[in-house]
């Protein structure tokens, strides 16, 4: 966001700490899983945040396999690895943003922002989905949905086309840029925190996502996220004020 200085910055970490990304990160026993990040010996800054919601909320639509492999594996993982990767460094007492802006594009510290990227990038995905989510917004999002798109449903084929086509693993993302929406891709660990966008909600179509449910059918999977897992109150509370 570029009108307001550092206050949308602000704004955004501040609201960042109540999801438990902002700072230290809280753990979480998942169903028959002990994330190997609970295993500190207390010099590790960061955990595992909890889930919005239990790790069966979203069944028929995301299994509790996909949520014991994707939660309790893949995202624990890069939990540890960053943990491991920020011990002895400068890096050590910063938050998660500010080490995902300090290491963006840095060759000699890609492993470093590609764990701290995807730890951020997976608990921002938790939130964008709830139970009985999906279907169309209301109030203010739908209004700039409508001013930036054209509409409902062309903002609906837009995004699901933006994240079917992602070649290889990434994200498909739906942020603000001033008083407009967009729908961009990331590849791989990309975030668009690294290009001053405001992130208002995002879908993994990394196949660990959705390969235990839909194996190689991603096009069912964003369909059914788009129709029942979207959670469009937690993308309307991250708009910012333009």
């Amino acid at each position: 966001m570029k009108k307001k200085g550092n206050q949308h910055v602000v704004d955004r970490r501040a609201f960042m700490k109540k999801l438990g990304m902002g700072g230290a990160f809280l753990a979480l026993n998942l169903a028959g899983i002990a994330p190997r990040a609970l295993a500190s010996d207390g010099a590790a800054p960061f955990r595992l945040p909890p889930l919005p919601y239990s790790p069966r909320a979203l069944v028929p639509y995301i299994s509790q396999a996909t949520m014991n492999f994707h939660y309790g594996r893949h995202h624990d993982a890069y939990v540890s690895n960053l943990n491991r990767l920020v011990r002895g460094t400068g890096f050590a007492g910063d938050s998660l943003e500010d080490i995902i802006r300090k290491t963006a594009g840095k060759k000699d510290e890609k492993a470093l922002f590609n764990n701290a990227a995807q730890a951020w990038n997976h608990n921002f995905y938790w939130h964008s989905m709830k139970r009985g989510g999906g279907g169309r917004p209301s109030g203010r999002l739908l209004q700039m949905i409508d001013d930036s798109f054209g509409g409902w449903p062309n903002f609906k084929d837009a995004f699901s086309q933006s994240a079917l086509t992602i070649f290889g693993s990434g994200w498909g993302w739906l942020v603000q840029e001033d008083s407009k929406l967009r729908i961009v891709q990331t590849r791989n660990a990309g975030t668009p925190l690294v290009d001053g966008l405001n992130p208002l909600l995002t879908i993994d179509v990394w196949e660990h996502a959705y390969y235990l449910d839909h194996k190689n059918m991603r096009k069912d999977y964003i369909t059914v996220f788009m129709n029942h897992l979207v959670n469009w109150e937690f993308a309307e509370k991250n708009l910012l004020p333009v």
